[in-house]
């Protein structure tokens, strides 16, 4: 047919295809055309669109440096993929605003001023000075071009200019901050007692219709969650080491490189005597020391005793008492070079002057304690253990894209990636949105978002691989599921009961509460009004104290001062239906008294900073409130 076609295409026919073919690439463009000339926007501000590629790019160097930042602290299951990427958006969009803003002002960034900010990095220095290659190689990893990134600094600049002319306008006045410090140092001096509700608590039978007309009312309290059952692959270091075939020689290979995991390992008893050097000690001071070092080695050469010669020289407070004596040690506790010169020695040999960050060491090795190594017969299972581990962890990562790929392939089950990973497969109980039902890696929110997916939950595929953490990952696919429902009334009726008798019982505490409370208005005592309930008496209370119930302390500093020394009394609710009442005793203000010069400077500093941070941020919102801002459903997400 295509034959065909070729040869009939020629003449008005050639001419006729290619003018149809012409038209639609004059009108929309190739790119267009073919579905790809414009790429998705996700939000737009003042007219300016963020689109999908940029916000995906943002998203991955603030992943990037969020791993940096954290290093082995760095758990990806903790955070929620989704919201960081709308945290992400709205940073972007709050910084289009900044800029906006401050172009319209005049403010520039000029090229002499980029080229500056980018040569002060350090990432893109070496030995102190600015790499050419280096600043070309790091921004490649961060996936942008040179004049990318020149255009990101730019913007940076450009910010910072609005930020520092707001922040370093900011001033403070010596009234703001003594009314400051007044207020966030002052302290306060109480007395309360706490009725509790459970002593109000009534045992006694509740009636049918009651318990029907509360459930009746409070219907959306007893709502059953919607759930899902799973089924689900872990791959983790373990379970890839499981489908490892090991044999004896590859076993004894493994223990044979790794015998200190199965013994003790040699220690070594050495004496020393220590001339004290700082890092950045003179020539001069260094060779003095050498020397001192030189000629006492040489005098027990000759005879003398080491530990004598420690006793009289050594600079270390914890052994000269003790004739320079280290007891037994192993690798790795020791400074480095210390124990390099100490496991080279024989014993009875006195090393040369050797130089740690201690300063330098004279160093006599007293006795070898050889190492003992269990049989490989008595730590086969552990060694069989440990070595599915290290090659478990090795495979990892093949094993993991394997998995992505097979569950992909046939996403209508699992039965297939197992097989082929000789993995199993896990199943889980009833999980709602929450992870209320879950265990372990069903907790988390990264499983939690996937399980309840609409591609998983709806189309009933496999879900993709769920990165754990750095070494587990995870697929599954939903096995059953129920709506959310109404539970019927016979299984919450305890519930109910227990609800209403709570109820009651705070109430009554409340009664209590304002009887009590009158009476502390009418000028009665404290001690007299709490009767049997225990006071508690507190003096120079501050706004941060945490030793206080946080509702209580919070009624406190809301109350009005005292006046001629006569409590001004006060009544809370607390948890559990429980009610606080309270005598405010005495109020006493905070202020620079007590403070020296550099203290009262750093108090108006810091206040000045969060002056400064407010009104910025103030004048930011501002901006993003009089900005026209439209957010769009980013691909892959629903609205």
């Amino acid at each position: 047919m295509l034959q065909n076609i070729r040869d009939k295409a020629q003449g008005w026919i050639a001419w006729a295809i290619v003018i149809l073919i012409s038209v639609p690439f004059a009108l929309w463009g190739i790119q267009s055309y073919l579905g790809i000339g414009s790429e998705p926007v996700v939000a737009s501000v003042n007219g300016q669109e963020i689109t999908q590629r940029q916000l995906d790019q943002r998203y991955q160097n603030f992943r990037q440096e969020l791993r940096r930042q954290l290093g082995a602290a760095y758990r990806p299951e903790l955070f929620n993929d989704q919201r960081m990427r709308k945290e992400v958006l709205k940073r972007m969009v709050r910084e289009d605003v900044i800029l906006q803003a401050s172009h319209d002002m005049g403010l520039r960034s000029g090229d002499q001023l980029v080229r500056a900010a980018i040569m002060s990095i350090d990432a893109f220095k070496k030995d102190g000075r600015f790499d050419q290659q280096l600043y070309e190689r790091g921004v490649r990893l961060q996936g942008l071009t040179t004049t990318g990134f020149e255009e990101r600094v730019r913007r940076m600049l450009l910010s910072d200019q609005l930020s520092q002319a707001v922040q370093g306008s900011t001033f403070i006045t010596e009234h703001e901050l003594d009314e400051t410090l007044r207020l966030e140092n002052q302290t306060r001096d109480l007395a309360y007692f706490v009725i509790p509700a459970k002593d109000f608590v009534d045992d006694g039978a509740i009636d049918a219709d009651t318990i029907k007309a509360y459930y009746e009312a409070h219907q959306s309290s007893f709502r059953s969650p919607e759930q899902v059952k799973l089924q689900y692959i872990l791959l983790n270091a373990t379970t890839a080491g499981k489908t490892l075939k090991v044999d004896d020689a590859a076993l004894r290979g493994f223990y044979n490189s790794h015998q200190e995991k199965y013994g003790i390992p040699e220690q070594r008893r050495a004496s020393h005597i220590l001339i004290r050097l700082d890092k950045d000690a003179s020539p001069a001071a260094v060779k003095a020391a050498k020397q001192k070092l030189l000629d006492l080695r040489r005098r027990a050469e000759q005879g003398e005793d080491f530990a004598e010669l420690a006793k009289a020289n050594s600079q270390d407070p914890g052994s000269a008492a003790k004739g320079g004596d280290l007891g037994f040690f192993g690798r790795g506790l020791m400074d480095p070079a210390f124990e390099k010169a100490a496991f080279a020695l024989k014993p009875g040999e006195i090393s040369e002057p050797v130089r740690s960050r201690f300063g330098l060491h004279l160093i006599k090795l007293s006795d070898i304690k050889p190492g003992r190594v269990k049989p490989f017969e008595q730590v086969r299972a552990e060694v069989e253990k440990q070595y599915r581990k290290s090659e478990g962890e090795r495979r990892y990562f093949e094993m993991a894209e394997r998995l992505a790929d097979l569950s992909y392939e046939d996403p209508s089950s699992l039965d297939p990636a197992a097989s082929t990973l000789k993995l199993e497969i896990h199943e889980s109980g009833w999980i709602d949105r929450n992870g209320n039902g879950g265990e372990g890696v069903l907790r988390s929110p990264k499983v939690l978002a996937a399980a309840f997916s609409p591609d998983v939950l709806e189309e009933h595929n496999n879900s993709e691989l769920i990165e754990l953490d750095q070494e587990q990952s995870l697929v599954l696919r939903v096995v059953d599921h129920r709506e959310a429902s109404i539970k019927p009334l016979k299984e919450v009726r305890e519930q109910i009961v227990n609800t209403i008798r709570s109820e009651r019982a705070a109430n009554k505490a409340k009664a209590e509460a304002e009887s009590r409370l009158a009476r502390l208005r009418a000028g009665e005592e404290l001690a007299s009004v709490a009767g049997d309930y225990p006071v508690t008496r507190r003096k120079g209370v501050k706004r941060s104290d945490r030793s206080l119930p946080p509702v209580l302390l919070k009624a406190v500093f809301r109350s009005p001062r005292p006046a001629a020394d006569k409590p001004v009394p006060g009544m809370v609710a607390m948890l559990g239906g429980d009610y606080g009442l309270f005598d405010l005793l005495a109020v006493k203000d905070g202020s620079l008294e007590g403070m020296d010069l550099k203290q009262k400077q750093q108090q108006r500093e810091q206040l000045r900073r969060r002056l400064a941070k407010a009104q910025f941020d103030h004048l930011v919102a501002d901006l993003e409130a009089h900005a026209d801002i439209s957010y769009e459903t980013p691909v892959g997400q629903k609205k």
